[in-house]
């Protein structure tokens, strides 16, 4: 095992050479974080440390280890179509990146740039828009199989206005949407596959993102709770489904405080329209909600 120990401030672009292949590899690492990088067949490990890289290299770790990943890839709209023993072959080609983040760690900073599409393939996080002042607003939750960045990185030198955050441990794979862009030299079906499920993905958000704006435009509290809680029944087919967000996050999302939100769930409950506990709710139709006195 060949390891070089290099110490620098990050964000910071590493040269390292492995003397073992005769390969000299460059690493671009944006923030603290364990990065897996593809080299063809080779892959290396980088850890961050206090500021210090440790590289060690190992033995392509991507193709052994996504297989645990499976069922989240392909089940992912990004990947949709896609057979499992495709997946090595085009993480190759679209140069794959896994990431892994602590609770509460900035995946992506808005102000900064990307070139690669992110799927979460474990745990949960967050995007948020700030403004100088301190100032939030929760725009979606990314669960396992969501992608995100898909805008920025489709569009070259476009600065993020949103920040990503880990909710919980997570992995993030990378996928460079420009190597996605370009055919590969034998054009194959898979790769167009790909194109096509990024374009169905970016459709997707698009969509979602004029929902939202129907929840703000309502009026009152209550109006942008049954926007918001009508379109999550349609989107899981059901009357009883969970929500990705917590109460802080929903009245963020909403645009509305947390103690008013909190006010008005427990009088439409009352109400009989809803019943709810924590994160998971279930819509009732107001006869489900008469009882005889």
């Amino acid at each position: 095992l060949h390891c070089i120990r290099i110490c620098l401030a990050l964000p910071a672009v590493i040269t390292c050479a492995i003397i073992a292949e005769s390969k000299s590899v460059i690493y671009h690492m944006s923030s603290p974080g364990t990065l897996l990088l593809s080299q063809g067949v080779s892959l290396c490990h980088i850890n961050s440390i206090q500021g210090t890289l440790l590289v060690t290299k190992e033995a392509s770790p991507l193709r052994g280890n996504m297989n645990k990943y499976m069922d989240t890839l392909l089940k992912s709209s990004l990947f949709s179509g896609i057979i499992a023993d495709d997946v090595d072959s085009i993480l190759d080609c679209l140069g794959a990146i896994i990431k892994k983040y602590q609770k509460n760690e900035c995946i992506l900073m808005a102000g900064n740039t990307t070139e690669y599409i992110g799927l979460l393939l474990t745990g949960k996080a967050i995007v948020i828009q700030e403004d100088y002042w301190g100032g939030q607003s929760v725009m979606s939750a990314i669960l396992p199989g969501h992608t995100f960045a898909e805008s920025y990185a489709c569009t070259p030198g476009s600065a993020l206005d949103v920040s990503v955050y880990a909710e919980a441990a997570s992995s993030v794979l990378f996928l460079n949407v420009q190597k996605m862009l370009t055919t590969c030299p034998v054009t194959c079906g898979r790769h167009n596959q790909m194109i096509r499920n990024l374009l169905c993905d970016l459709a997707g958000k698009n969509l979602r993102l004029g929902e939202k704006s129907k929840h703000m435009s309502q009026k009152t509290t209550r109006d942008k709770l049954l926007s918001y809680l009508s379109s999550e029944m349609h989107r899981h087919g059901s009357n009883e489904f969970d929500i990705p967000f917590s109460r802080q996050q929903l009245a963020d999302f909403l645009s509305v405080d947390r103690s008013g939100l909190s006010t008005e769930l427990g009088r439409m409950k009352t109400d009989g329209l809803i019943d709810f506990h924590k994160s998971h709710f279930v819509l009732k139709s107001p006869a489900q909600g008469w009882t005889d006195v």
